[in-house]
């Protein structure tokens, strides 16, 4: 695992050619299992200034700059802001990941509000979003046989299970093991020495079965949650946006 210098990405994400609400990093090292040749994931928020919203031409919704640093890629992807607040609202893990993201390489306060108001976007219906991820992993998984979307479709459901009980986005796998197969630790081992490792140890057939497994209890935590069926940060998501980007 290469060592993330943050004040180095700092400085590189200063180029951007607008202001950053925050970047995180996401991806395998978010998730606890990067290898010693993995991407660097980075994502987060730009803010359009209002001339770009209200006008004909409007900037984009959307970046995505990637380039090499030592020797490792990093990939920067940011939404503006009204773009990422919609996604939050919706059923997708995925931002409310990015925005809670322990690996934090730039923040602002009104990155700290998005992380106060993340709460409120969770939802029964984010399992809908862990259940699909795992299944197209999986999916991935029984084509090429790589430890990689292997240990992803663990992640996600072990992540979609913990949501339903707790109300907690935990992305990072080494957190969730409890109750999880007793060789992930040694298949997270073998994924940090090469990113596209095959599979060695448990069989096809255990594998199969510690997934369905898996899949079963996301779906009777779903049953048995007490999350709402509705996000409530609408209102003060709406509020944070307009004066992040009168302001």
């Amino acid at each position: 695992m290469r060592h993330l210098d943050y004040a180095e990405l700092r400085t590189i994400m200063g180029e951007q050619p607008y202001p950053l609400v925050f970047a995180t990093v996401s991806g395998a090292h978010l998730y606890g299992f990067p290898s010693r040749d993995s991407d660097v994931d980075l994502r987060g928020v730009h803010v359009l200034p209002a001339a770009e919203v209200v006008g004909l031409r409007t900037g984009p919704e959307t970046l995505d700059r990637t380039w090499f640093e030592n020797e490792a890629e990093v990939d920067l992807v940011t939404h503006d802001l009204a773009k990422f607040a919609r996604l939050m609202l919706r059923r997708n893990g995925y931002v409310l990941e990015q925005v809670l993201s322990p690996l934090v390489v730039i923040s602002t306060p009104e990155h700290a509000e998005l992380v106060e108001l993340a709460g409120g976007c969770i939802t029964r219906w984010h399992a809908h979003h862990y259940r699909g991820f795992a299944k197209t992993q999986w999916e991935f998984f029984l084509k090429n046989g790589e430890l990689k979307p292997l240990l992803y479709t663990f992640r996600v459901l072990l992540t979609g299970i913990h949501l339903m009980r707790t109300g907690v986005v935990q992305a990072d796998l080494r957190e969730l093991l409890d109750g999880a197969p007793a060789y992930l630790p040694e298949l997270m081992a073998a994924k940090a020495e090469a990113e596209h490792a095959p599979v060695n140890g448990p069989s096809g057939e255990r594998l199969s079965e510690d997934v369905t497994r898996l899949q079963t209890t996301l779906d009777e935590a779903e049953q048995a949650s007490h999350l709402p069926d509705r996000p409530t940060a609408e209102p003060a998501l709406h509020d944070l946006l307009i004066r992040t980007r009168l302001g």
